[in-house]
């Protein structure tokens, strides 16, 4: 079941002004579900099988790598800035928020909100919370996200930020799930406390396992937080989290694979939800080493592959094919004129022969922990890539370590990647050249820049031609084989209710299935 994501562009006043700015980006409900009418009721332990988590997972907010880490980080932590269910922007920990020159911001800090130690939030524990992120010293995921900010002050109930250019898309910078607003002492947050200002308060923490919370009795917010409890659980394998859906094990189910939804939907008592694709699948080089320094063994790779058929035998098609850059197709700024890769093994191995290859032999490493049917996947690329003359071997690790051990540490290894909901805020994550999550290490002197003044540039146009040049210069030159974008399937019992609009932004309602859903 599919259903087209409209997202109009930009308004810049409302933006500015701390209103929504953002269009809707929901979940489909299942064909003939009414909206949820049904008053939300307290109580229940809620349970949720992730696909993801690590053995090294852990409270620093600047390591978070995956869904089980997010989903944790946004059932426990309050936000300056939340993206609502239908894409809004909304005021979480900041009331509002202002601007006459996207250069300076203003963010009125709520009062009253508490930690669950007690401690009341106050201006400087946000200060410390995005200090965390920045300096030279920092290997944050998001630190090229807040490089921009170069003075942070408080003013009574005010925090002003200052940015060293124009930045009209930063409120939504400030909803990433690794930017929350922990408690500070002496200018410094704990990266090994549970201490948060959610709706919940952790009970338990087994890395790699699952988590366990309880309500937080002081929570701020009317109408949310009606479980009494929260569990998510860590559970690698598709068939075994839908296996466990069914058994009433868990509640939710995230990464439905998508050969099981025809069934999940025939299911008693189950309910499929599914939303745009914007998670990105793919597979990163490391752009340092050889042969993958070569843009032709790079380019050579891309038309070895068949996007098509990856859709159609993996995704089952739920997901769209990927063009070799990381901005999905209802993004604002998707490039429409970029011509498609397809597979043409003619063209494949033309480039080989530019990068000085007749004939190539590589290693794809892949766990099921990076993406489902990953194994899968490398499979396939590997049949398609013989024709061209490159013989890829696939190794596939186990899941469990698989983030530590073997993403970004391989040369030719498979990742996967939520949406954005803007083009800077992905591309500044992923592929600008010092960011610490750029997995390719795929260094570009002009995408950089562009990269750099697209942030400041008011006049549509002229923004929306710099995406699109940065879009065709990934899809020909950076170190990664994006070949398709997966729905987000989730899957859960009829006896959890929700409201009639579920958030895409990212998975689980946003991240905020714990405080937004309910039992009855």
């Amino acid at each position: 079941m599919t259903r087209h994501m409209s997202r109009p562009g930009l308004s810049r006043r409302g933006l500015l002004k701390g209103a929504s700015a953002l269009g809707a980006s929901s979940l489909l409900l299942p064909f003939g579900m009414a909206a949820a009418l049904a008053q939300p009721r307290s109580g229940g332990l809620l349970r949720l099988g992730i696909g993801h988590g690590s053995p090294t997972d852990n409270y620093d907010p600047a390591g978070w790598d995956q869904d089980f880490s997010a989903i944790f980080a946004a059932t426990r932590h309050g936000y300056l800035i939340e993206i609502g269910p239908d894409g809004q922007l909304v005021g979480e920990i900041a009331e509002s928020w202002a601007t006459i020159d996207a250069m300076t911001w203003a963010f009125t800090i709520r009062q009253g909100v508490r930690f669950h130690s007690g401690k009341t939030l106050t201006v400087d524990d946000v200060i410390a919370s995005l200090n965390h992120h920045r300096g030279a010293g920092s290997t944050s995921a998001v630190k090229p996200l807040v490089d921009d900010i170069t003075d942070l002050q408080a003013d009574g109930r005010t925090l002003v930020i200052t940015l060293n250019q124009p930045n009209v898309d930063f409120p939504f910078i400030l909803s990433d799930y690794h930017l929350p607003v922990l408690p500070a002492t002496d200018g410094r947050i704990d990266v090994t406390s549970a201490d948060g200002c959610g709706a919940y308060q952790v009970v338990q923490f087994d890395p790699g396992n699952a988590a366990r919370l309880t309500r937080n009795p002081h929570y701020w917010k009317t109408g949310r937080a009606h479980f009494e409890g929260i569990e998510i659980i860590t559970i690698y394998d598709a068939a075994a989290r839908t296996e466990a859906l069914q058994a009433g094990v868990v509640d939710v189910i995230g990464g439905v694979d998508p050969g099981d939804v025809a069934s999940l939907n025939a299911a008693p008592g189950v309910k499929v939800l599914t939303g745009p694709g914007t998670r990105r699948l793919q597979f990163a080089m490391d752009s340092r080493s050889a042969p993958f320094d070569d843009t032709n063994l790079r380019l050579a790779l891309k038309y070895a592959i068949d996007r098509d058929a990856l859709v159609a035998r993996v995704l089952q098609g739920h997901g769209v094919i990927g063009n070799d850059h990381p901005i999905d197709h209802t993004s604002r700024y998707f490039n429409t004129g970029l011509a498609q890769k397809s597979y043409d093994p003619d063209r494949s191995r033309y480039h080989l022969r530019q990068a000085g290859w007749d004939r190539l032999d590589l290693t794809l490493t892949v766990a099921n922990a990076a993406f489902d049917r990953a194994a899968q996947t490398a499979t396939l690329f590997a049949d398609t890539a013989a024709a061209a003359g490159i013989a890829l071997t696939v190794k596939t690790v186990p899941d469990v370590g698989y983030w530590s051990d073997s993403w970004m540490k391989q040369p030719f290894f498979a990742s996967y990647w939520g949406g954005r909901p803007t083009e800077n805020w992905m591309l500044a994550t992923a592929y600008a050249g010092a960011a610490p999550w750029n997995e390719s290490r795929w260094d570009h002197p002009r995408f950089n820049a562009l990269l750099r003044a697209a942030r400041s540039e008011l006049d549509d146009s002229i923004r929306r031609d710099m995406y699109w040049d940065m879009q065709a210069i990934c899809s020909d030159q950076a170190a990664s084989l994006t070949p398709m974008f997966a729905s987000d399937i989730i899957a859960h019992h009829d006896r959890i209710n929700h409201n009639d609009t579920v958030g895409a932004s990212w998975t689980m309602d946003g991240l905020r299935i714990a405080e937004r859903w309910w039992f009855g």
